[in-house]
């Protein structure tokens, strides 16, 4: 039994005895290989480094294709940002808006033209907001878009639209077109129109009348007349109703082509004759606008459409007689009808519309080919028709503009005024009438009608005159503009009278702008006036304003013209004047050249200089309204007409002829 303890004893002892001695050597042994470890590991490390990309790729005794460690960027990049900030920062429901709160945004922005604010209503805060938008809200920023003439945008969005799956209206193609219209590259307008309606044909849509009248406006203001009448005349191949506003874009169509646009402007209006249709106050507008600016074309042509118009008035069975002071329910009506004449078989009637041609043609009196009985009365030949006033002499003079516009019922307004005073001849006398008429008819004026007054006095070189709608103006209780003072510009013949021109404009607080100075300069490089030329440089230098196209096209101008001089000079030694104009001239190319090299444009050409001052139309949508604009400090202004007022304080008797040489203007007490 003791034995037996005695060897139990002995075996523990020996297992603790050898499970220590045993520890110690595993302790060491683990922290040698430790140090090993490490030691081989900074060695391949070392090694690995020393790989570059193409070695570990190419060696055929390394393992694998996979390249160096690279280390981690310290800056995350900007996508994955956005994208971790789009998840966790969710927004709430309360931060979303309805469609009808959108809408009321958008519309809030392009009724005070901040287009680029309505932009970012779909383009950021939908986005921020979660909310997906929907083709109303689509509708009206291209429509936003397209009164601006804003093409590219409006473009822009309808393809938007198209990518997020919504429905595409006939509202959305109108205000395309409308956008095709407005735009200021006629080419490209024209050109996006194309696409659009080779468009709609594939989509098989049939467009509706406010469709056709679109196109018909797009096409014909960037100058494709022959798609414009094509349209039309589809109109009226499909039935549908042709109104007043139809030909009101035929019209416009007409204004595009300078050189034959009043003779397709007769033709237009003698359509609407017999297809009875009432011509509304826009109508007569643009017919004027087209007698400003449209010629009659080949003369031999312009005489057979001139018969034509006379021969079609005589064969139609009847002739429209609209009343004066019908209801508006019975105008819409009657402007529907679309009844074309009926043909002319009868032998008898074709010897009676012979009768009556002869006869019209040898009517006396002025010519009227504005009513729906025209006649030439007694014109001799159509060759002596060359400026506006003769022009509106063919419609039977002012006077007859305003008969016809009685007989049709409409009433002319400042704008019906303001187009006739672009046409009537330059005297003193036709103004005077045409200001009777306005004290006549009670038409209030704005200062509009003013400056074209002051205008036409200043184009006909009576700036005295000019001046003196200055006291017009204020008899009228109305304020001068910044245009008012532009076209007195163009009266500053010396030095002196613009210096006294921008000292008004300084004591009423108006700021000159390049405009202004660019009428000036034209003034004075008609005088050769290198004394003026260079006081209106160092005005644009000093108040820091940007030249525009016109501006430096005056100055093209007139270093050509100096230069052209300078070689007459070199030419003859001997004439008279010549080291006068060489002082004045060197002196002059110096502070030119000073004043291009300040403006950046020193060593370019003309076409090259155009290219930096030329501003983009499109420019003033891409950036946020300015803080502290007008328009966004007063909305309610923009909707405000301008002031108005009546001139019966003005009289028009003290109007002196022009042949009296006296141009007063007196004012009633």
């Amino acid at each position: 039994m003791s034995s037996l303890v005695i060897n139990t004893i002995r075996r523990q002892c020996l297992s603790q005895f050898r499970g220590l001695f045993l520890r110690r050597p595993s302790t060491v042994l683990s922290r040698g290989l430790r140090v090993s470890y490490a030691a081989v590991s900074q060695r391949n490390k070392t090694i690995k480094d020393d790989f570059s990309l193409l070695e570990a790729t190419n060696n055929p005794d390394q393992f694998g294709t996979l390249s160096p460690q690279v280390d981690e960027p310290e800056t995350l990049d900007e996508g994955d940002l956005r994208e971790e900030d789009f998840l966790q920062n969710k927004p709430s429901p309360s931060q979303k808006l309805s469609v009808r709160q959108y809408a009321d945004l958008i519309k809030d922005h392009l009724k005070n033209n901040r287009i680029r604010e309505a932009l970012d209503v779909i383009e950021v805060r939908m986005k921020q907001d979660r909310v997906k938008p929907v083709n109303y809200l689509f509708n009206l920023l291209i429509g936003g878009c397209a009164r601006v003439g804003y093409s590219k945008k409006a473009f822009q969005l309808y393809n938007k639209m198209k990518q997020h799956g919504l429905k595409v209206t006939g509202g959305t193609y109108t205000s395309l077109f409308n956008a095709c219209a407005n735009s200021p590259f006629l080419g490209d307008g024209l050109n996006r129109a194309n696409h659009l309606r080779e468009v709609m044909l594939e989509k098989g849509y049939e467009p509706n009348e406010s469709n056709y009248n679109a196109m018909i406006k797009a096409y014909g203001r960037c100058g494709d007349l022959k798609t414009a009448f094509q349209l039309a005349d589809e109109m009226v191949a499909r039935r549908l109703c042709i109104g007043t506003d139809t030909f009101n874009f035929l019209l416009q169509a007409c204004i595009s082509d300078h050189e034959y646009g009043f003779r397709h402007a007769l033709l237009v209006w003698h359509r609407m004759h017999r297809m009875r249709i009432r011509p509304d106050r826009y109508s007569f507008n643009l017919l004027l606008r087209c007698v400003r600016d449209c010629q009659l074309g080949d003369l031999e042509t312009t005489e057979q459409v001139i018969e034509q118009i006379l021969s079609d008035s005589i064969g139609s069975r009847s002739q429209v007689q609209l009343p004066i002071g019908e209801e508006k329910e019975q105008q819409t009506a009657e402007t529907s009808v679309m009844q074309l004449p009926t043909e002319v078989d009868s032998p008898s009637e074709v010897v009676t519309i012979r009768q009556e041609l002869s006869e019209r043609l040898q009517h006396e009196g002025a010519p009227d080919l504005l009513s729906p009985a025209p006649h030439l009365g007694s014109l001799v030949k159509l060759g002596e028709v060359r400026k506006p006033e003769d022009r509106l002499l063919l419609l039977g003079g002012s006077s007859n503009v305003f008969a016809e516009m009685k007989r049709c019922g409409v009433e002319p307004d400042i704008r019906t005024i303001t187009e006739l005073l672009d046409v009537i001849p330059p005297t003193y006398a036709a103004e005077k009438q045409l200001l009777a008429t306005i004290k006549q008819l009670k038409i209030r004026c704005d200062v509009d009608f003013f400056n074209i007054l002051i205008k036409k006095r200043s184009m006909r070189f009576d700036y005295e005159g000019a001046r003196e709608v200055l006291y017009m103006i204020e008899a009228a209780n109305l304020e001068p503009d910044i245009v008012t003072y532009g076209v007195l510009a163009l009266g500053c013949q010396t030095q002196e009278e613009a210096k006294s021109l921008l000292k008004m404009m300084h004591d009423a607080d108006v700021r000159m702008n390049i405009q202004i100075l660019g009428a000036m300069l034209r003034q004075g490089c008609a005088k050769k006036n290198f004394r003026y030329v260079t006081e209106i440089l160092n005005i644009v230098r000093r108040e820091r304003l940007k030249p525009n196209e016109q501006f430096l096209g005056h100055l093209e101008a007139f270093s050509k013209v100096c230069e052209k001089q300078d070689r007459d000079y070199d030419a003859k030694p001997r004439k008279k004047g010549r080291e006068e104009f060489k002082m004045e001239y060197n002196r002059y190319r110096m502070q030119l050249d000073a004043w291009r090299e300040h403006m950046g444009l020193q060593g370019l050409a003309l076409d090259q200089a155009l290219g930096i001052v030329r501003e983009h139309p499109w420019e003033q949508f891409k950036e946020p309204q300015a803080e502290g604009f007008e328009k966004t400090k007063n909305p309610k202004l923009r909707h405000k007409h301008k002031r108005q007022h009546s001139i019966r304080k003005v009289d028009v008797d003290a109007i002196a002829d022009q042949e009296e040489g006296t141009k007063g203007v007196g004012l009633v007490p």
